[in-house]
């Protein structure tokens, strides 16, 4: 490798400077060494790919062919014959690669870069693509249209390969993360535990590329191998080896498939990170008989909706009673000191039903323990993962289903969701969002729409938090319904249309509705034996269980009973069949997520009256006028 010597002139000096200005936090969040910023500026501008002239890739015999192979690797070589010979990237250059040259720094190109959603329709499309993947993985692949097969081998191995990244600004929909394959160089790239080199993925936000950053860690000298290492940064033994286990396979016989509620830390680091002030204790307010209360809001739906005469809207802050906010509220300390009076429509600590892991973690204290029958089994997998790889190897011994969904700790409306039974798969989602996994519930009751068949549906009910302690608890006696539109099955699990209801948010897809007044009926005659009253019945039992634990320990561990405080969350839930104790067939309500700050378009649409509601329910202590139902 020569070393640039170069003066550079001045304009490059400013650019170079440019280019620092943007990207001098990022290069330092990877930890690229500041000796190959500029070597990388220039890389950068001139688009550079130089790794050819100082790697190779290097074929070598793989150990496949051993008489005592296990039978997954014999599973293996049927599938992938490719796969006995692999390769490995070395330095070819004769003077070797040294970590002081300034220009040891190289870009890697990306073969292939997608969002999962769409990773399939790409292969099945995009010319040239699959014939690409399919050889970059070692499947054997000659012929010219798609091959459905060889596709699905692709999706299934590819998380072998895949890398991620995501942008940190934008919307929701822009920041979902974005999945790449480098290419036949950085793919070849194999795993080491004292790594040789350091890869790294780069976006520029200049040309709106991203690229994969490859630098040495040393000296290495000609015929050394690249290598780096697959959970960079992980020290903690037993994690580390479960990030690995999709190259690795471990013995995981020691580790306990079954998760407790998380100790009282847990939820202290939550309260720490989230920044909550705690109020002060303040002494209930009462709203006089014929008080017009007046509503501070940025909310266009309660702007525009809360027409009741004991209601005001004002668009000065300091003169409310109440403060409907769409962000969450931080200060509870300076607003209880200051303006006790004033009522909130947010909790101290609900985040704990809210937040998706939190969710998880409290509802296990229902049955000191283990989760109720109404939340689907759940691991969180930033601290729960080796359990949770316990838990499905056991379950694929017994031949048990093994279908799970990977839902982002705090994302809606099916964003970044991710349904698979590859353990792989799974196991490589801990590397972009905080995500839990949930079981897939693979026996859901379904719907039949006539023109289509059985589809899945869930059931979405608007709660009304009055107050913790005492803790009183309604529900809205108007639901909402969505579908697929797709008859449902356990195959292509990409399918949005076929596994996925939330289609309201969705360009060019058929929003199915039905009005809970016609669905109750439908769903009788599907269900006779069923009647509604007592489906909605397990569901109220369900969500009183859920707010009691929610509210059983003192914040941190619990929701705030803040006398000010008042809340309406959207929960969304599906029915699931289940076998009772003597073997008979059971709905059982489950409880997928609660929303804070719903979208209530719909609501308003079809129910004008939604928020005059919600707010004499409230607000008026008013339920006797609404139609509400007292759940506690």
């Amino acid at each position: 490798m020569s070393t640039n010597g170069n003066m550079t002139t001045a304009e490059e000096d400013e650019d170079f400077l440019t280019f620092l200005a943007l990207h001098s936090a990022p290069l330092q969040s990877i930890g690229l060494p500041q000796i190959y910023w500029r070597s990388l500026y220039r890389k950068l501008s001139n688009e550079i790919y130089d790794g050819g002239e100082v790697f190779g890739i290097m074929q070598v015999q793989g150990e496949d062919e051993d008489e005592d192979d296990e039978e997954g690797n014999e599973e293996g070589r049927k599938d992938n014959p490719g796969q006995v010979i692999s390769c490995k990237v070395v330095v070819t250059c004769e003077n070797g690669l040294q970590a002081s040259d300034v220009n040891s720094v190289f870009l890697v190109d990306h073969a292939w870069t997608y969002h999962v959603s769409s990773a399939r329709e790409q292969l099945e499309q995009i010319p040239g693509l699959l014939h690409r993947m399919a050889s970059l993985m070692g499947v054997d692949f000659h012929g010219e249209a798609p091959d459905p097969d060889v596709v699905e081998l692709v999706l299934e191995r590819m998380w072998k390969y895949n890398q991620t990244y995501q942008l940190s600004q934008g919307t929701a929909e822009q920041k979902v993360p974005v999945w790449y394959i480098m290419d036949e160089f950085g793919s070849q790239v194999q795993h080491s535990d004292q790594p040789s080199c350091c890869m790294a993925p780069f976006f520029s936000p200049q040309t709106q590329l991203a690229y994969t950053l490859l630098w040495p860690l040393g000296d290495l000298q000609e015929g050394e191998e690249v290598t780096r290492d697959y959970a960079y940064g992980e020290t903690r033994p037993l994690v580390r080896m479960c990030r690995l286990f999709p190259w690795i396979p471990a013995d995981l016989s020691e580790v306990s498939s079954t998760v407790a509620e998380p100790e009282d830390i847990y939820y202290e680091n939550i309260a720490q990170e989230n920044k909550e002030t705690s109020p002060v204790e303040i002494q209930p307010h009462t709203v006089s008989k014929d008080q017009i209360l007046k509503v501070y809001s940025v909310m266009s739906q309660v702007i525009n909706n809360l027409n009741h005469p004991r209601f005001q809207m004002t668009e000065e802050e300091d003169e409310a009673d109440i403060i409907w906010s769409y962000d969450p509220i931080k200060d509870y300390r300076k607003l209880s000191e200051e303006r006790p009076h004033v009522m909130l429509n947010q909790f101290p600590c609900e985040c704990l039903v809210t937040v998706k892991d939190c969710l998880a973690a409290m509802a296990r204290r229902v049955h000191a323990g283990s989760s109720p029958d109404w939340l689907p089994e759940t691991f969180n997998l930033q601290t729960e993962l080796p359990q949770f790889i316990k838990n499905y190897l056991d379950r694929q011994q017994r031949g048990e289903d093994n279908h799970w969904i990977c839902k982002p700790w705090n994302l809606a409306r099916g964003l970044d969701t991710h349904i698979t039974d590859n353990l792989d798969y799974i196991i490589r989602q801990r590397e972009s969002t905080p995500k839990v996994v949930c079981k897939y519930i693979e026996d859901p009751v379904l719907f039949n729409r006539e023109d289509i068949g059985m589809v899945k549906f869930d059931l979405r009910y608007m709660l009304m938090l009055r107050s913790v302690k005492p803790l009183r608890l309604y529900a809205y006696n108007v639901f909402w319904l969505r579908f697929a539109n797709r008859p449902f099955s356990l195959d292509h699990l990409d399918d949005y249309q076929k596994h996925f209801t939330v289609m309201n948010y969705t360009e060019g897809v058929e929003l199915k509705q039905v009005h809970y007044d016609d669905f109750i009926p439908m769903f009788e005659q599907q269900n006779p034996q069923y009647p509604w009253k007592e489906v909605e019945a397990d569901v109220f039992k369900a969500l009183g269980q859920l707010f009691q634990a929610a509210s059983s320990r003192p914040p941190p561990y619990g929701i705030c009973p803040y006398p000010s405080s008042r809340a309406i969350y959207a929960v969304d839930l599906m029915l699931k069949w289940s076998t009772g104790d003597n073997g008979q067939r059971t709905m059982t309500p489950q409880i997928l997520e609660l929303n804070f700050s719903p979208d209530c378009a719909r609501a308003c649409l079809y129910h004008p009256d939604f928020y005059n509601h919600m707010f004499q329910t409230l607000f008026l202590d008013q339920p006797e006028e609404c139609p509400v139902t007292q759940i506690i």
